[in-house]
C-alpha cells in the first residue's frame, strides 16, 4: 500500500467491506491460510534441530550455538517493524512474494552450505529476514477489514494455519535428519512453487492507520508514519508480555531438541513436537471467543502457569514427561500468543501491520535472551550433568516473572501517557 486511505475510498458505490457484510475471511484469506501452512511446514522442519545442525556444521558448543540462534532471530524479528512499514509502501501482496523468493533462496543456501559452515550461517539469516518480510504482512492481509469483535478470529485462524504447518514441519525434518540435503531441496522446491502461487492473490484493501476508536481521526495524522517512526504508537505493556512469552517459549523450542538426545528417539520427539502444535491449532480457534473476552492479567495467569507445568514435566527426561509437557505448552501458548496480539491491536495507534511488526519485535527480543541467556544456563547445567536443573530454573521463572513484568510495563505505560499529556 503506497498510502492508507478509509476502507471505502475507491470502493464502487454500494459495496461494503467484508467487516460490514460479517464476512471475515474471503477467498483470498483463505488461499494465503493454506500458503502460511505450506512456508510453516518448510520453516519448522528445520527451525527445531538447528540446535543439532549449527552444533555439527560449526563444531562449537551450546553457548555458542545459542548465541547465533538468537541473533539470527533478533534480526529476524527486530526489523519486523520495518518490514511492516515496508509492506504499507510497497504492499502486502508484493512483500509475501518477495519473503517467498528469499526463502526458496535461503534454502538453496543450506543446500549448498553441507562443508561449508559460513554458508550455513547465510542461509540462516537469510530464512529469518524471509520471516521478518513474510509474517506482518501475512497477519495484515488477514485482519484486514475485520471489526475488533471478528479479530480474534480472524488472528487465530491464522495462527491456526501456521500453526499446522508446525506440527507437520518437524516430523518431515526428524524423517530427513539423517540426510539434510535431500530436505533443503524439498524446501528450495516448496518456496519456488508457494512464490508463484502468491503472485496470483489479489492486491489487498487499503485500510485506515487509525483503528476504529482512535482518539484522534484518522485524517489528523499522516496516512503512513516515516521509518524512523517505526515504533511510534507502541503498546507498551502487550509488547513487554510478548517478550517475556517468547523467553520462555524459545528455551522449549531452541534446546528441548538437544535435550532429548540420547533421551528419546528422534520420531517420537517429531510426534511430541508434531503433538504440541496439533494441539495449538486446535486449541486457538476454539478458546478465541474467550480470549478475546477475558482479560490480559487472567490470560497471563492461565498461560504462564501452564508453561511452568509444561517445564516441570520436561524435567523427568521421560517420554511420558515430554509428552505432558507439550501439552501443557499448547494451552499456555494458546492463549498467550493470541492475547498479547489482540491486546496488542487494541491499545495500538497505529495500523494492523504495523502493529504486528511491533509485536514481532518483541518476539525477537525474548528469543535474542532466550538464545543468550538460556543457552549459558543450559552450558551450565549440562557441564554439571543436571539438565533436570535448567528445566526448573525455567519454571521458577514462569511463576516470578510475570507479575513483575506486568507492573513494570504498566508504571512505563501511565508515565508515557502522562508525558504525552504535557
Amino acid at each position: 500500500m503506497g498510502a492508507a486511505v478509509s476502507p471505502s475510498a475507491g470502493a464502487p458505490s454500494g459495496r461494503a467491506p467484508a467487516a460490514a457484510t460479517g464476512r471475515v475471511l474471503t477467498g483470498a484469506h483463505r488461499a494465503l491460510l493454506v500458503a502460511g501452512f505450506l512456508v510453516n511446514i518448510g520453516t519448522f522442519a528445520v527451525y527445531p534441530y538447528l540446535a543439532v545442525l549449527l552444533r555439527e556444521r560449526l563444531d562449537v558448543g551450546m553457548a555458542q550455538v545459542g548465541v547465533v540462534l538468537g541473533a539470527a532471530t533478533l534480526v529476524q524479528f527486530a526489523s519486523a517493524p520495518f518490514t511492516a512499514a515496508f509492506a504499507e509502501r510497497v504492499g502486502l501482496r508484493r512483500c509475501l512474494l518477495l519473503a517467498t523468493v528469499l526463502y526458496a533462496v535461503g534454502a538453496a543456501t543450506y543446500l549448498a552450505g553441507a562443508d561449508r559452515p559460513a554458508l550455513t550461517v547465510l542461509a540462516l539469516f537469510l530464512s529469518c529476514g524471509a520471516g521478518s518480510l513474510y509474517s506482518p504482512a501475512y497477519r495484515g492481509y488477514l485482519v484486514q477489514g475485520a471489526t475488533p469483535e471478528q479479530r480474534p478470529r480472524a488472528v487465530s485462524a491464522g495462527n491456526a494455519a501456521g500453526t499446522l504447518g508446525i506440527a507437520l514441519g518437524p516430523v518431515a525434518g526428524a524423517l530427513f535428519l539423517d540426510d539434510p540435503g535431500r530436505l533443503f531441496a524439498a524446501t528450495t522446491v516448496l518456496y519456488a512453487v508457494l512464490a508463484v502461487g502468491h503472485v496470483l492473490l489479489p492486491p489487498e484493501r487499503a485500510e485506515p492507520s487509525e483503528p476504529a476508536g482512535s482518539p484522534e481521526p484518522a485524517g489528523e495524522r499522516p496516512a503512513v508514519e516515516p521509518f524512523r517512526r517505526v515504533l511510534h504508537g507502541l503498546a507498551v505493556t502487550p509488547f513487554a508480555v510478548t517478550v517475556l512469552t517468547h523467553y520462555v517459549y524459545m528455551q522449549f523450542y531452541q534446546y528441548l531438541a538437544v535435550y532429548a538426545e540420547g533421551r528419546l528417539s528422534a520420531a517420537v520427539l517429531g510426534a511430541v513436537m508434531m503433538g504440541y502444535a496439533l494441539g495449538l491449532a486446535v486449541l486457538q480457534p476454539l478458546t478465541a471467543g474467550w480470549v478475546g473476552r477475558t482479560r490480559h492479567a487472567t490470560a497471563m495467569a492461565v498461560g504462564f502457569s501452564c508453561m511452568a507445568l509444561a517445564m516441570v514435566a520436561f524435567a523427568t527426561g521421560r517420554t511420558a514427561g515430554v509428552a505432558l509437557g507439550a501439552v501443557a505448552m499448547s494451552v499456555g501458548s494458546a492463549v498467550l500468543f493470541l492475547r498479547n496480539d489482540l491486546e496488542a491491536l487494541a491499545r495500538s495507534r497505529r495500523s494492523a501491520t504495523v502493529t504486528f511488526g511491533q509485536q514481532r519485535l518483541a518476539v525477537g527480543v525474548g528469543a535474542l535472551l532466550s538464545g543468550v541467556v538460556g543457552g549459558t544456563v543450559y552450558g551450565v547445567f549440562e557441564r554439571a550433568e543436571l539438565l533436570a536443573g535448567f528445566w526448573l530454573v525455567v519454571a521458577a521463572q514462569c511463576v516470578l516473572l510475570p507479575p513483575l513484568v506486568l507492573a513494570v510495563a504498566r508504571g512505563g505505560a501511565r508515565r508515557a501517557r502522562r508525558a504525552a499529556r504535557r
